[in-house]
């Protein structure tokens, strides 16, 4: 059988229809928002542009009027929020403009106020608004006043509305200390409850005595300011009432989208963020530090004049004399370009070795002489020669040999002839 199922999804069979819509209810943040397309005699309403679910015991203090953190919104969400109500006769027509343009905001109830006017209570919840705490009394001393007396304006005041709803399920986990007079042991109390404590981002100061443009000016200037963030008003005020429609048609004309926010149950899990999106201005991504490049050292160079000399071996950076040439080689431009008798001392010379002392070189390393008779004795020249180191034995020379005069001495092969004159003459010389 044929259907006509969800709008938007007509012509499905009743279960296809009903898987759709649950499809479309997780993808939305588990709540349908009231978006201005589907705002009943309205279509430029500003309507609610989506849900947000979020989890008290993860994050139980936002608003950055005081805190961290604020609501993961995207740029140009706007949470509104409404104290000290209700109030008949001002909460009524907030709640009649907030109707027409099918928006939803959160508003924070005190107790007394809630057991005058129970029906007003009931109207808040009935009409899709989230219904938070504001205390029993409205005290202004929440900061200095007794933990048990502040218990006791916490828990009295939830008690009260419970009551006046009829059902506890129904009263979000959410409270807001009353002046914003923030304690260490109140947040800590509410936190240990489950409680989420709530601050704003910006006020638009509509319990000053001020005029119901000036609210609307000061809501509209802090929101472009910070871009995004929970709007703090207060529906019991007749200024709030008339500032209001002009918020709304300003917050639709310059682009602005309204967020409800409910709390986290068994039925709505928390809308996915990410640790960064609940800052009101997350910073921007960066290099992890550990990867930059490390910041350059301080050097502290040495006088140039006490820097060493280059090392005489180096001639190309040496001229005639032994000094030091105009640039030093394989420098540029620079300190260490400049003429290197400014950047070096100078080359210290050298005295050069006095050469009359050598010894002048023995001939017979030069040339080696034939033997005279018996000189074979000692197997020196046989040796070089190549021969046998054996002695040969000889004949003894005839004495008339003896007398004769001596010969010119024979050169062994391959050696060359030596001018012993030349050479004394030099050595003299020197």
């Amino acid at each position: 059988m044929q259907g006509t199922g969800l709008r938007g999804a007509p012509n499905l069979p009743n279960w296809a229809a009903t898987l759709f819509a649950a499809c479309v209810v997780a993808f939305a943040g588990s709540v349908l928002p009231a978006r201005a397309a589907s705002c009943p005699g309205n279509p430029d309403a500003l309507g609610t542009s989506r849900t947000l679910v979020v989890d008290p015991a993860a994050h139980p203090r936002i608003g950055t009027m005081q805190y961290e953190e604020t609501l993961p919104l995207r740029p140009g969400e706007v949470v509104l929020t409404f104290d000290d109500g209700p109030l008949p006769r001002h909460s009524n027509k907030v709640l009649d403009l907030l109707a027409a343009d099918c928006v939803k905001a959160t508003f924070f109830l005190v107790g007394r106020m809630a057991r005058q006017f129970p029906a007003g209570v009931r109207r808040v919840y009935d009409e899709g608004h989230t219904v938070a705490t504001h205390s029993e009394n409205h005290p202004l001393n929440f900061n200095s006043m007794a933990p048990d007396q502040a218990k006791r304006e916490i828990d009295d005041g939830i008690q009260a509305v419970k009551a006046a709803l009829g059902d506890p399920a129904r009263l979000a986990p959410f409270f807001r200390i009353p002046g914003l007079k923030r304690a260490g042991a109140v947040e800590d109390y509410l936190a240990s409850q489950g409680i989420m404590t709530w601050s704003a981002d910006f006020p638009a100061d509509d319990w000053r005595h001020i005029s119901s443009s000036q609210v609307a000016a000061l809501a509209l200037s802090r929101l472009a300011a910070k871009g995004k963030g929970i709007l703090l008003l207060h529906d019991i005020q007749a200024r709030t009432v008339e500032a209001l429609p002009t918020i709304l048609r300003e917050l639709k004309a310059r682009g602005y989208r309204i967020v409800h926010v409910i709390p986290a149950d068994s039925r709505h899990p928390a809308t996915p963020s990410e640790p960064w999106q609940w800052r009101l201005h997350p910073p921007a991504p960066q290099v992890a530090a550990r990867t930059r490049w490390p910041a350059p050292p301080h050097f502290v160079f040495t006088a140039e004049a006490r820097l060493p000399a280059p090392e005489a071996t180096r001639a190309d950076t040496y001229g005639s004399g032994g000094q030091v040439s105009g640039h030093v080689s394989g420098y540029g431009a620079g300190p260490l370009g400049r003429s290197a008798a400014a950047e070096w001392p100078r080359a210290k010379a050298y005295p050069v070795t006095n050469t009359l002392g050598f010894p002048v070189p023995a001939l017979d390393l030069f040339a080696i002489q034939a033997p005279e008779a018996g000189a074979f004795a000692t197997g020196r020249i046989r040796h070089l020669a190549g021969q046998s180191m054996k002695p040969r034995r000889r004949p003894p020379a005839h004495p008339a040999a003896t007398a004769a005069p001596a010969a010119a001495p024979k050169l062994l092969p391959g050696s060359a002839p030596i001018n012993a004159a030349g050479l004394h003459a030099a050595a003299g010389a020197h």
